[in-house]
């Protein structure tokens, strides 16, 4: 063979080889896309290996599942549990029954879903699996919340779902998760009492507010908006405290005892702030109301302040598109909410109005009560600058004497009265700042009657040809002169006449 031959066959043997490889790694490709779309590694029992007739009806009832024919999948997975009940698939085919259910979607099936999860929790409570289930139950109404200001009671349920599986399953892998979504759910049942108890604040209701804000605060300390309600707090107690202030009919020192426990119960809602949440958007509000006060401010802890700030750093900001599809969807915006921190496992008890009313009126009573020891403070001697706690009396020189104004004027009859007398005369105080000016006798004399008019002359004597002569008035309509309107600027063309219609200028 010459050498152009040899070209020749090895050129074919690399095409040949080059395309076999290829068509090698096509069907290798295939095969792991096709292994793919039925990949199970979400079950732990679809990686067994197993020609048994319930492996396969199982994991038929699975692919069903994946391309969703859920009644074909129901179907199957009840042919299992029926005809084999002593497989070790039962257990995920039950689980798998309310799958079916909770991803068709739709509230009777939803409700289906969470009868088959609740049978499985009963038949199998020492399951795996029963963590599982009890989590999906959960799901089921946090994916049916609404927003803050709309129907709570799936909300409700969501956090008592997930309290119950965190005490139930302490140990389950699943326990993370669960704490994340119970801070969801517990960031819009906040926000639904934070906006009622704003609501009721912006009408002076101070009692119903006070009322809402502290069921937020003893509840939910995760809250992202904690500081703000410990401030809506202390206004609430700084607005009782004015309106005792401008209330009619109360004794002074009732008022002064009153006001000032009002004004302490705010004080103590501002400290919570800074030491509580130190590193809060909102701090130095409640800082600048306790200067106003005249209170002290607190320091926070080192401890306080890692913890908030963890707590801060957590929060995802909200974003335009967030408040875009907040409102076109149905259920509530979570970004907000804290990823750190441990939720409220336990339900606290809630703060109700009577109770605050019934604290308002041990207040009162408390105020009220005069026995207590009031420190009574010396006031300042005559020449003595005036004391902080109380005003000093006015000096003796400055003070009004028994009969007089005090401030060296006399008083002076009005005319047609009896003049009063030297010895009715009130006495000049010789110690008088101001010293009387004037006369002393100040007694006026006699009234007399006014002088007569004098008689009216006439200046024009009659027949007098130097008198002016009036022009009577002329009869008929008088017309009006005409106005010269030449020097005058007019947006109006005036019209030509004449000749000058020629004149094109």
């Amino acid at each position: 063979m010459n050498r152009s031959s040899l070209k020749i066959v090895a050129v074919a043997l690399a095409v040949l080889f080059l395309g076999g490889v290829g068509a090698d790694a096509r069907t290798r490709q295939k095969q792991k896309k096709h292994k793919k779309s039925y990949d199970l590694s979400a079950n732990p029992l679809a990686s067994v290996q197993s020609k048994q007739p319930d492996k396969e009806l199982y994991d038929k009832a699975m692919v069903a599942l994946k391309k969703g024919r859920y009644d074909v999948a129901r179907l199957d997975l009840q042919t299992l549990l029926n005809t084999y009940p002593e497989s070790e698939y039962r257990m995920r085919a039950k689980l798998s029954v309310g799958d079916t259910w909770f991803k068709e979607g739709g509230s009777a099936a939803l409700t289906q879903a969470e009868a088959e999860y609740e049978d499985f929790i009963t038949f199998f409570p020492n399951a795996p699996e029963a963590a599982e289930a009890k989590m999906k139950v959960a799901d089921i109404y946090y994916d049916q919340m609404e927003k803050p200001d709309r129907d709570y009671t799936n909300a409700q349920q969501a956090e008592r779902e997930y309290r119950e599986m965190i005490n139930m399953f302490p140990d389950s892998p699943l326990i993370p998760r669960a704490k994340q979504r119970l801070r969801d759910v517990q960031e819009v049942l906040a926000e639904r009492e934070f906006l009622i108890g704003g609501f009721y604040e912006s009408r002076e209701d101070f009692v119903a507010a006070i009322a809402r804000l502290e069921t937020v605060a003893d509840a939910y300390p995760l809250y992202s908006k904690s500081d703000q309600v410990l401030i809506g707090i202390g206004d609430a107690y700084a607005g009782e405290a004015h309106n005792v202030m401008l209330a009619p009919g109360l004794n002074g020192a009732i008022r002064e005892r009153l006001s000032a426990l009002y004004e302490s119960k705010a004080a103590q809602a501002y400290d919570r702030v800074i030491t509580r949440y130190p590193m809060a958007p909102h701090v130095e509000d409640a800082r600048d109301r306790l200067v106003a006060m005249n209170r002290p401010i607190p320091e926070p802890t080192q401890a306080a302040i890692a913890e908030n700030d963890a707590e801060v750093r957590s929060q995802q900001p909200l974003h335009f598109t967030d408040k875009l599809f907040g409102i076109i969807k149905r259920g509530p915006t979570v970004v907000s909410a804290t990823h750190v921190g441990e939720p409220t496992i336990t339900d606290p008890k809630r703060v109700l109005a009577p109770e605050i009313t019934k604290e308002n009126v041990a207040m009162f009573r408390e105020a009220a009560n005069l026995k207590t020891p009031v420190s009574v403070v010396t006031p300042t001697g005559p020449n003595e600058p005036p004391r902080s706690d109380q005003p000093s009396t006015a000096p003796i020189e400055m003070q009004a004497p028994a009969t007089g104004t005090g401030m060296g004027v006399e008083i002076v009859n009005a005319p047609n009265s009896p003049a009063q007398t030297p010895a009715s005369a009130p006495k000049t105080d010789p110690n008088a700042l101001v010293k009387p000016v004037g006369p002393v006798n100040t007694s006026l004399p006699s009234a007399s009657a006014p002088a007569e008019a004098p008689v009216q002359v006439n200046d024009i004597k009659p027949g007098d040809v130097t008198a002016p002569i009036v022009a009577a008035a002329p009869k008929g309509k008088q017309k009006k002169p005409k106005v010269d309107l030449s020097e005058q600027s007019s947006s109006k063309k005036k019209k030509k006449k004449g000749l000058g219609k020629l004149n094109p200028f």
